[in-house]
This record gives structure tokens, C-alpha cells and sequence, in this order.
């Protein structure tokens, strides 16, 4: 099953004109820069929007199609917004059974129990909004929308309000939503850092268009996207802890291309973890060296490569076992060192996320 989304709308700024099949399942996350049209598309996805050209089919049921528009209220879905927007004068207990109360019995597929726990906002019931820090004001938003039992989550940059402190404390309860709850997420933001610790699908959009989209390991490793991330480029993907070094602090990862040493975060052996490696920190070698400081050494192949927005600068794309990685180096250099397609070389890999 999956959730399909054709909009065209219309603004003074931009046109609104997207064609997307989404998967009905984990996080999508929609990113993009301010004003590229991310809110604007949850928005016609929740119905907010009046557009007289679109339809939208989730999980094979009709929810808008020409003239025909289910009303928002009959719309399966919850919605978080920036900002808690919580009822200021009841308590949380009483915010959350607002939001349960809105759907019948018969259709209640999460429990209020289940949120609570989920979210670690049981010590919190009794408090009314003016009494909670902005982290667990948007735990208690979330748990709100969770309790309609929705077929679908929409969740429009929800840490944005949030500073630096808040949003790691919120971070750990939104992978725990993905981790445990079979509920589809579209999850709009502009920040690189929450799409590679949350999602499993994007789509990338700019000018009111998706100027990509697919699965996030595959789609972060291409070297054409439109859409330019700087300075955070790279690639995530999915390895499982091997061992852990008390002494040194840190953990041996192994992945589809081979074994990497990360910080230790904490993770047992043989859990799976996410990493993250950007271009800027993967260097390239003719000749493997083990006289350097960097400890991850792997062989790769050349795929290609691109010109970066900066004339200086070139991005590789290579093939590291089973795992494409991307680098991010000098044109000069890799004249230098007459770096071409099909070529074996080392990568030196300087440092590697560990992202839970």
C-alpha cells in the first residue's frame, strides 16, 4: 500500500505542482528550504487547502479525487504543528482525552496508556501547558494527535521551536514512534540532522516541486540531486555493533562494506544502529596508509563524480562494498591524483555520526 498525493495550487511566490507516491509506512520526511512548499503540501494532504486540481489516495482509500473532498474532520489523520497548541486551561490528561474522544470507540487502534508510555509524559498528567517546558509541551502535542488513532501522522517541523537541549530530549521519544507504532509519518523539516536520525524515505523539494525522492540511503548517495545540501552532504545507512572497547571508549561497527570504529554511544553488541558519514569528512588515497591518524581505512571503487556549487570543489561517489559513500575534495587534488571512474582507492573516513 501507499500514499498517493497530486497537488497543483497556485501562489503568488511559487505554484504548488507535485506528483508523489509516498510509502505507506515509517517516516517520509519532506525537506526542503523555507518557502519550498513543504507545509503547504501537508497542508492539502490534511485538506487545509482548497485545491481544485489534485487527488489523494491513502493506503487505497479515496480522500480527495476532482470535485470530491473528504472533509478534514472525516480525514484519519493527526496533525503537529511548530508550535504544542495545546489547550491552555486543561491539564494534559484532559488535552489527550480531547483528542481521543474524537473518534469512536470502535476505531480507537492506539491506546491512551500506550501514548503515555511512549512518550514518558506519565509524571506530567496532572499539569496544565503553562506548567511544562517547551520539549514536553510538544511530547504531550504529539501524544494528542497519536490518540485520534490516525492513519497517518502529519508532523509540520516539529522541533523548530525548540532549542538545541530540547530537541535531544525530544529526539530519542520521535524514533521510539518509528521504532514501535505501525503508523506512516510525513515528517516536513529543513534540518539535515533529524532527517538522517528519523527517516527512511524523502523527498526533496524546491520551488513547490519534488526535485527527488526514494529511499533516504539511496537518494543521499546520489550526486545529482537539485537540491544542494552544502556543507551537509553525505550519506546514512544502517550498520550493527560488533564490539565495544572499555578502554578506548569506542565501537566497532560492521556494515555492508566492511568495519568501521566509531565513539561509543552506548548501544549493545548486535543492535542495529544508524550512522551518518559527511563528504567533508572522507578522504581519498591512491595506496592504503597506516601511518595516519585516521582509523578507518576501506578499499572503493569510483562511480562518478559531479562539480559542486564552488568551481574549487569536486563530489565522488564510490562504491565501498555492498554501501555507497560520498567525498568531498578539491578539483586540484583529484587531478592530482588522476582520480577517474572504475578506479580502486582507499578511503580515509575522519569521522562517522553514530545517530541511535
Amino acid at each position: 500500500m501507499s500514499i498517493h498525493a497530486r497537488f497543483r495550487l497556485p501562489y503568488p511566490a511559487f505554484t504548488l505542482d507535485i506528483d508523489v507516491d509516498l510509502p505507506a509506512g515509517g517516516v517520509t520526511a519532506v525537506f526542503g528550504r523555507s518557502g519550498s512548499g513543504k507545509t503547504t503540501l501537508l497542508r492539502c494532504i490534511a485538506g487545509l487547502e482548497q485545491t481544485l486540481d489534485g487527488s489523494l489516495i491513502v493506503s487505497g482509500e479515496t480522500w480527495q479525487d476532482g470535485s470530491y473532498r473528504r472533509p478534514v474532520h472525516q480525514r484519519a489523520l493527526g496533525y503537529v504543528f511548530q508550535e504544542a497548541r495545546l489547550f491552555p486551561h486543561l491539564s494534559v490528561a484532559a488535552n489527550l482525552d480531547f483528542g481521543r474522544r474524537r473518534i469512536a470507540e470502535s476505531e480507537r487502534r492506539v491506546s491512551l496508556a500506550q501514548v503515555v508510555e511512549l512518550l514518558g509524559i506519565a509524571h506530567l498528567l496532572e499539569r496544565r501547558p503553562e506548567r511544562l517546558s517547551g520539549g514536553e509541551r510538544q511530547r504531550v502535542a504529539i501524544a494528542r494527535a497519536l490518540a485520534t488513532s490516525p492513519r497517518l501522522l502529519l508532523m509540520d517541523e516539529p522541533l523548530a521551536a525548540l532549542d538545541q537541549a530540547r530537541k535531544q530530549e525530544i529526539l530519542p521519544y520521535l524514533e521510539r514512534l518509528h521504532d514501535e507504532l505501525a503508523i506512516p509519518v510525513l515528517y516536513v523539516s529543513h534540518s539535515p540532522d533529524e532527517v538522517a536520525r528519523l527517516a527512511d524515505h524523502i523527498v526533496l523539494m524546491e520551488d513547490g516541486r519534488a526535485v527527488a525522492q526514494g529511499p533516504l540511503t539511496e537518494t543521499l548517495a546520489r550526486v545529482d540531486l537539485p537540491l544542494r545540501l552544502g556543507e551537509d552532504v553525505g550519506v546514512v545507512f544502517s550498520g550493527q555493533v560488533l564490539e565495544r572497547n572499555a578502554e578506548w571508549h569506542l565501537a566497532r561497527i560492521g556494515f555492508a562494506g566492511g568495519e568501521i570504529w566509531v565513539r561509543d554511544g552506548g548501544a549493545g553488541v548486535g543492535r542495529t544502529v544508524r550512522l551518518r558519514i559527511l563528504a567533508r569528512d572522507v578522504s581519498i588515497a591512491r595506496h592504503r596508509h597506516d601511518d595516519v591518524s585516521i582509523m578507518n581505512l576501506l578499499p572503493a571503487t569510483i562511480i562518478t563524480h559531479a562539480a559542486e556549487d564552488h568551481p574549487a570543489l569536486a563530489l565522488l561517489q564510490l562504491q565501498v562494498g555492498g554501501t555507497r559513500l560520498l567525498a568531498r575534495l578539491t578539483r586540484h587534488s583529484a587531478n592530482r591524483l588522476e582520480l577517474a571512474p572504475g578506479q580502486q582507492v582507499w578511503v580515509q573516513i575522519k569521522a562517522v555520526a553514530l545517530l541511535g
